[in-house]
Formats: C-alpha cells, sequence, structure tokens
C-alpha cells in the first residue's frame, strides 16, 4: 500500500514504567520515519503529558546514534493521560493541530495502550507497540524488557545460592509480576529455584513450609524461593494487607516476599533471608534478543502508519511481526500457561 499523501510528521512518546528498549523502539520508529518514509518525527515528552504541555523536540536519525544499547528512555515516561484531565483530550488535539502531527506512535503497556484505543476513537491516528516487564499484553508472545529483566533476576539466583549455602539459609527473591508471574517463573527455572511463588496460583504457606522441610531433611542445606510481587496466599492462610493505591488507581505492591520469609523462619526454624530486586529489573542495558526485538517494534510500527493501519498494535507472533487491533489487545491479560507452571514444578521440592 503507497504511503498516505497527508502524513508528513508524526510523533512518538513512552508512556507508564520504563523498561530497558524504549530507546531502541524509538530508534527504529525514527530510522524507518526518516530514511525510508520521508517523515519527520518529534519525540512527546513525558508520555501522555507532553501532549498536554505542548512538550516535545524533533528526533533524527543523526540525534539518536548510540541509544540502541541504552536503558530508560531519552523522552522520558509517566503515568499521566489526558483523561486524568477535565477537556484533556481538547488540549491533545490542540497540540497535535499546533505541532502539524498527522499521527502517534505510543509505545506502552495494557494501561497506555487502552488509553491509546480510547484516543483513536476520539480521531486521532495512531499504532500502539507493546511494552511490559511483565510480559502480560495480550497477543503478543514477547513484550520487550522482559528478557533483560529475566535476565536480571537469573544472575541475581546465581549469585544467592552461594551465600544460601555457605549459611545454611533460605533465600526469598521478590521479582515483578503485579498480576502475572512470567519473571518469576522462567527466572525461577532458568536459577534453579527451589520453588516459586505466582499470582496466577494462591500459595498455602503450610505446604511450602513443607516442601522446603523435606528438601533439608534430605540433605539439602539451602534453598531459594522464588515470589512475584502479586502473589497471593491461598484464603484463610495468612493475613497479607491491602497494598495502598497510588494516584492512578494502581497497587502499590512489594513486601510479600518478607511476609512469606517470616513464615518459613518462624514455621521452619532455618534461618531465612529477603532479597527485593525492585527497579534494579526496570534498569540499565537491555539484552541482545531485546534490542532487537524493540529495534523490529519500531520499524513495524513505522510501516504501520505508512500503511494507514491506525488503531493496531504491533505484535510478536510465532517469530514474525503482525498487527492486531488495540481493541482486541487490550482485552485480555496474558497469564502463564499451565504448561509452563507444569514444567516449573518438575523442579521443585
Amino acid at each position: 500500500m503507497s504511503v498516505p499523501p497527508d502524513i508528513k510528521r508524526i510523533g512518538v512518546l513512552t508512556s507508564g514504567g520504563d523498561c530497558p528498549g524504549l530507546n531502541a523502539v524509538i530508534r527504529g520508529v525514527v530510522r524507518k520515519a526518516e530514511w525510508q518514509h520521508g517523515w519527520q518525527t518529534f519525540g512527546i515528552h513525558d508520555g501522555f503529558k507532553g501532549l498536554l504541555d505542548d512538550s516535545m523536540e524533533e528526533l533524527t536519525v543523526e540525534g539518536c546514534r548510540g541509544i540502541l544499547p541504552r536503558g530508560g528512555t531519552i523522552i522520558g515516561t509517566s503515568r499521566h493521560t489526558p483523561f486524568m484531565h477535565e477537556g484533556g483530550m481538547d488540549m491533545v488535539h490542540e497540540t497535535m493541530e499546533r505541532r502539524k502531527l498527522d499521527a502517534l506512535v505510543v509505545i506502552g503497556g495494557e494501561g497506555s495502550l487502552s488509553c491509546a484505543h480510547e484516543m483513536h476513537l476520539s480521531g486521532i491516528r495512531l499504532v500502539g507497540v507493546p511494552k511490559t516487564i511483565d510480559n502480560d499484553v495480550g497477543l503478543t508472545e514477547r513484550t520487550f524488557g522482559f528478557d533483560t529483566a529475566v535476565q536480571v533476576a537469573t544472575d541475581a539466583i546465581d549469585r544467592l545460592h552461594t551465600t544460601a549455602e555457605s549459611h545454611n539459609r533460605v533465600m526469598v527473591v521478590e521479582v515483578m509480576g503485579r498480576d502475572v508471574g512470567h519473571i518469576a517463573t522462567w527466572a525461577g527455572m532458568a536459577g534453579g529455584a527451589t520453588l516459586t511463588l505466582v499470582p496466577e496460583e494462591p500459595f498455602d504457606i503450610a505446604e511450602v513450609c513443607d516442601a522446603l522441610s523435606r528438601r533439608h531433611a534430605r540433605g539439602k542445606f539451602a534453598s531459594i524461593v522464588v515470589v512475584a510481587e502479586g502473589a497471593r496466599p491461598a484464603e484463610g492462610t495468612i493475613e497479607v494487607p491491602e497494598p495502598p493505591v497510588d494516584q492512578y488507581g494502581h497497587r502499590r505492591l512489594g513486601g510479600i516476599g518478607n511476609v512469606i520469609a517470616a513464615e518459613i523462619e518462624a514455621r521452619t526454624g532455618f534461618e531465612t533471608r529477603v532479597t527485593v530486586l525492585g527497579h534494579v529489573q526496570r534498569g540499565g542495558t537491555p539484552t541482545s534478543f531485546d534490542r532487537a526485538l524493540s529495534s523490529w517494534f519500531g520499524v513495524e510500527a513505522a510501516d504501520a502508519l505508512a500503511e494507514g493501519d491506525f488503531g493496531s498494535m504491533v505484535a510478536f507472533q510465532c517469530g514474525s511481526m503482525v498487527r492486531v487491533a488495540l481493541a482486541d489487545a487490550i482485552a485480555q491479560i496474558k497469564y502463564t500457561s499451565p504448561e509452563l507452571r507444569a514444567a516449573a514444578r518438575s523442579f521443585f521440592a
């Protein structure tokens, strides 16, 4: 399909939490837009907030040199959306018209893409790129940043094995995973964890402690328990306070690892320590896989705009890039599969 004649200037924004690979996506968009389509690209500052504040800068191939391996995002990000402000969408349309932006590339997770879908329904021409550490956006097998997060968590588990063995300890490692356990499951298998606890399957702390006791009775004197931050105890087992909610309506998770560690030590007598990886998983250089995947996402997003495939999201499926409707992608969360969890259980104590 030929390039629509009315596309000359596009905007690109990163929204929500940062993750490794954002700059590689931006670079892919800019290169494809400038070199092949002859467009100007503008980086919108701090996510959707830049559209409200009319804050952006021109991005060029020359100006984006060197950002491929860089973590974070050179244009900033935030969790603001136009729908949090009275008249927000009017402000977006005004900024788009004033800056003569013909279309947008929105890089974000489920919440940001939901916002993008609503913006598209209001007349904004855009394409979405799935971005989430948790790898939980529907209809794409992988989101960039996930591979890097798994590698960071695996490296940490590898290091904790030696200290656990030196002190005859149980080590609890808390990793990211708000509603899904992709990071915990893959890192747990890769790092040789004793047990992995994920949000998809509420855990019974008594069963966890029994498994650890059986393992140590066999002469295994150290154990690693990987827990996703969103893991939940089975009803009627242990009480966990409801997490506070931030200004964007998101639960502030973190701390379940400390609850689990305290219960393990009290019930088994095994000395137990906690490591919470937190934002370490978001920062730093993306893996080679994430760099390549992100670059491909960026190129495909620019091509989707060129072909007028507005309201779509680029997705990675069966080793290829495809496009799916934003409405379909945000309609579901991608949980860990029962087959993956069963495979992981094969290695549990």
